[in-house]
């Protein structure tokens, strides 16, 4: 008996038949300077139905880690053999992008701008562009980010995990910590869990960097979702796996006591106890120094990069866990087990 094959499927007026792929180019608006700017994605239609799971990156112009994450993502040769359809849309600030910023030439936020409006905004008319000819072909969907400027993000994922979809999905992912992360108004995964669309967001290093260790935890698990969904098929084991994630049910931020300049004396990853001091804030005149303490004991899974800081900006991201002790030693495994693989998933 013949096995089934998928209808062609068409995005923007453009259509891909199955067993094939094609980078497409939306139009989105012309610059001052008489430029065409075009919203790229490249859609990966597999012969055999199945799930579509749509991989976003850049939402944030200043964000690359997940652009480099869906290059390599691209590049998998069982990525070719999929069953379903991968939408990847490896910039979808690409104002941003082009201005290495994280806003629009309007000075908003993409990622508040959801679900948008063709004749609002420059960023309401790429939410809506967006939503309406790219989300609204996805059954999946994950979304790549990164810290924002200044401050990185120790890997981790995050969604509503009161959503049985969406669980799944951050289950599957595989890194190292799971956040419960609220529905904000105006995010693309806002538009996405009112579509019905189980959305997850990944968050790893920070803006205008590449982190390699980031990069790697993304890939496996875009591909470690794809392996739940059945769109591939994983073809080989690893030598050691990683140990579970370390669940986090809420989380909270630092806040600087004073202005001045931050000593650290915490990473991302390492463990924290109640009321422990996290660093110094020194006026630098020398004259004072006043502590940066925990309120609750937990992990930091994210962090300032920058030294200067002014009263009430926020310096050090903390989960709330149940036994941190476990939660630091697990995620320091997780690290150890990635960084002995020559290649950074289960597969091929």
């Amino acid at each position: 008996m013949d096995k089934p094959i998928q209808e062609p499927i068409t995005i923007g007026g453009h259509t891909v038949h199955p067993g094939k792929r094609a980078t497409l180019d939306l139009p989105l608006s012309m610059l001052s300077t008489h430029t065409q700017v075009n919203l790229p994605l490249h859609v990966v239609h597999g012969r055999r139905p199945g799930p579509r799971l749509l991989v976003t990156a850049a939402v944030h112009g200043d964000e690359l880690n997940g652009v480099e994450i869906i290059r390599r993502l691209l590049l998998r040769p069982s990525v070719g053999r999929l069953a379903g359809t991968l939408i990847a849309v490896p910039i979808v600030n690409v104002y941003g992008f082009i201005g290495n910023t994280r806003y629009l030439p309007d000075r908003r936020d993409l990622n508040r701008s959801f679900p948008g409006s063709a004749s609002g905004s420059l960023a309401s008319q790429l939410a809506h562009l967006f939503n309406s000819q790219v989300l609204a072909h996805a059954t999946h969907a994950v979304d790549l980010h990164t810290g924002a400027i200044h401050r990185t993000n120790l890997p981790q994922i995050r969604g509503e995990m009161s959503h049985d979809g969406v669980l799944r999905l951050m289950q599957a992912f595989g890194a190292p910590v799971m956040l419960d992360a609220p529905l904000r108004p105006g995010s693309m995964r806002k538009v996405a869990t009112d579509r019905g669309i189980p959305m997850v967001v990944y968050e790893s290093g920070e803006a205008l960097r590449f982190d390699e260790f980031g990069i790697r935890t993304g890939l496996e698990g875009v591909l470690n979702i794809m392996i739940d969904l059945d769109m591939i098929r994983r073809t080989r084991q690893r030598r050691r796996s990683p140990p579970p994630a370390v669940v986090a049910r809420s989380s909270y931020w630092v806040r600087a006591p004073a202005g001045g300049v931050l000593r650290s004396t915490c990473a991302v990853g390492e463990r924290v106890r109640d009321d422990q001091v996290l660093g110094i804030v020194a006026d630098p005149m020398g004259r004072s120094e006043v502590n940066v303490k925990a309120g609750e004991g937990g992990i930091v899974i994210g962090h300032t990069r920058l030294p200067i800081t002014n009263q009430g900006d926020a310096l050090i991201h903390i989960a709330r866990v149940r036994d941190p002790l476990t939660a630091a030693e697990r995620i320091e495994a997780f690290q150890d087990v990635l960084s002995d693989e020559e290649e950074p998933w289960p597969g091929t």
